[in-house]
């Protein structure tokens, strides 16, 4: 094995190391996240990493850079087997990552933080002698940002640029991008992967960049190699592949719904409508636009598409988490902002991700927040008292009903599993016969086979009573099983839609790449 010692380092190479992962397995317990993978990441090339949601590129990098160990296999740098124990051993070898989200201290400077990536050990820092250097740097470097400014007054591209730049500064020869342009409009991505491009072009940089974006791929990329539920699904020169070819590499074999027994409902009526609906992200950016949206009574409508296209925004205007930038949502025939009284009165309930941060206060109990669509209406409270006897008796029922394994329902929700926290939400948006718009979005993201099967039960079952059903979900498998009607999003926008029996299983993943 060679040691950290035996090779040169980032600054003494004069070219970026050839890099070979061999066989690499990783186990988290039983779940196999790669599958004996291989990958060869040619000196001096740009390499595009591409998979669905849950396919193991991000574990594929993270054992790249050490934040994991793998269980079997190995890597090799320039044709030596090297043990990479910890991200400070990756940038000692020159290999150096650039996250999906930013790492820069908002206070401080550009040149503050660019200083900061490096000063590792304790001491007086000389500014006057840094800012020289860092200006020197700057002058030569594929990006300009200005030095003195405080990263919270950057502009998001500015933000992303300063993530490259401290892997340059630190002498990294071998770049991982994970999605570097998700934060960035087309313009923005193509100035950052153009001047990369050249950088490569140059022979100063390999590049690894984990992409879903087709356009980007073709246009700046050299090779690729896809992933598909772990393993290795195929890889090739860009210049001889299609869109269609890699579509078909990422989506695997052409796949039908899985059968469920789905209840025939006449007189279905608009239960959801989105007009022209229009959100922006965080940063000011525009999330979604122009999007017209109808679910039906008795209908479950999926969304599918790659994390980060809008979907996460939608759900949460839908839901009275976010702001609407445009248009309006009508429920029910009248006029909907989702505000708590409305989203009572027209049987509005929510299963969101992430529920200990989205749905649940995590130190309170389960019949607390069992309790908190009902707390304030009887028989769980009278006038302005609670009535902590029936909010704990109809905590019990719902325990039972829907078999949420917990100690008490006194036990605080933060301490169940991921899976009986997601049953413990259902049960409360599920409780009443009355619901009439289920929104749920990833409902069954990290949870076990029972979970998984209980919660679709449960979904399939609301809606053949009758329940209009938003499923927005990064499993394509799950909407392609419970789905009566398939739209995919991508930049915001619809690109697809078809009922599920007659969707076109290439056609949803070119629209999913967003091509």
């Amino acid at each position: 094995m060679t040691t950290l010692s035996s090779l040169p380092s980032a600054r003494q190479l004069d070219r970026p190391p050839d890099l070979q992962v061999n066989g690499m397995t990783k186990q988290f317990g039983r779940l196999m996240a790669l599958d004996n993978l291989s990958m060869h990441l040619k000196s001096g090339s740009f390499h595009a990493l591409l998979g669905e949601n849950g396919a193991g590129k991000s574990t594929l990098v993270k054992c790249i850079m050490g934040f994991y160990q793998p269980t079997a296999g190995e890597l090799l740098l320039d044709g030596n087997p090297v043990q990479i124990g910890n991200p400070r051993d990756a940038h000692r070898y020159g290999i150096g990552m650039v996250y999906q989200h930013f790492t820069s201290v908002p206070a401080m400077t550009v040149a503050e933080n660019l200083v900061l990536s490096r000063f590792g050990g304790a001491g007086i820092i000389n500014w006057k002698a840094e800012i020289e250097a860092l200006r020197a740097f700057m002058s030569t470097s594929p990006f300009q940002v200005p030095l003195e400014t405080p990263i919270a007054q950057l502009a998001a591209g500015q933000k992303q640029k300063l993530e490259i730049l401290k892997q340059i500064y630190l002498h990294s020869r071998i770049l991982i991008l994970d999605e570097p342009t998700s934060v960035l409009t087309p313009a923005e991505a193509d100035e950052v992967l153009g001047l990369l491009r050249q950088q490569v072009s140059a022979g100063e940089l390999s590049i690894l960049m984990i992409s879903h974006k087709f356009r980007e791929v073709m246009a700046f990329a050299d090779e690729i190699t896809v992933l598909r539920k772990g393993k290795f699904a195929g890889s090739g020169a860009v210049s001889e592949l299609t869109v269609a070819d890699m579509a078909e590499m990422m989506m695997g074999e052409q796949k039908v719904p899985t059968p469920v027994q789905k209840t025939s409902l006449p007189n279905a009526t608009p239960v959801l409508e989105a007009r022209q609906l229009g959100a922006n992200k965080d940063n000011g950016i525009a999330a979604f636009s122009g999007i017209d949206l109808t679910v039906h009574s008795g209908e479950i409508v999926g969304i599918a598409g790659i994390s980060g296209n809008g979907q996460r925004e939608l759900v949460e205007v839908l839901a009275g988490q976010r702001e609407a930038a445009a248009g309006e949502v009508w429920v029910n025939g009248e006029r909907y902002t989702a505000t708590r009284a409305e989203m009572y009165r027209h049987q509005v309930c929510a299963l969101p991700e992430e529920p200990l941060r989205n749905a649940c206060v995590a130190h309170m109990s389960v019949a607390e927040n069992m309790a908190l669509r009902t707390f304030d209406r009887p028989p769980q409270a009278k006038g302005i008292l609670l009535l902590l006897q029936a909010i704990r008796q109809m905590a019990v029922g719902l325990i039972g009903q829907f078999s949420v394994k917990t100690p008490s329902p006194e036990t605080p929700v933060q301490n169940l599993s991921g899976g009986n926290v997601q049953r413990a939400v259902l049960a409360r948006e599920l409780s009443t016969e009355q619901i009439k718009l289920l929104i749920a979005a990833n409902p069954c993201f990290g949870l076990d086979f029972a979970a998984v099967d209980f919660i679709h039960t449960q979904i399939i079952n609301a809606r053949n009573r009758g329940v209009a059903v938003l499923l927005v979900s990064e499993d394509l498998d799950e909407l392609l099983k419970l789905s009566d009607r398939l739209i995919v999003i991508s930049d915001g926008q619809f690109t697809y839609q078809s009922q599920t029996t007659t969707a076109e299983y290439a056609a949803i993943g070119h629209a999913m790449a967003g091509h």
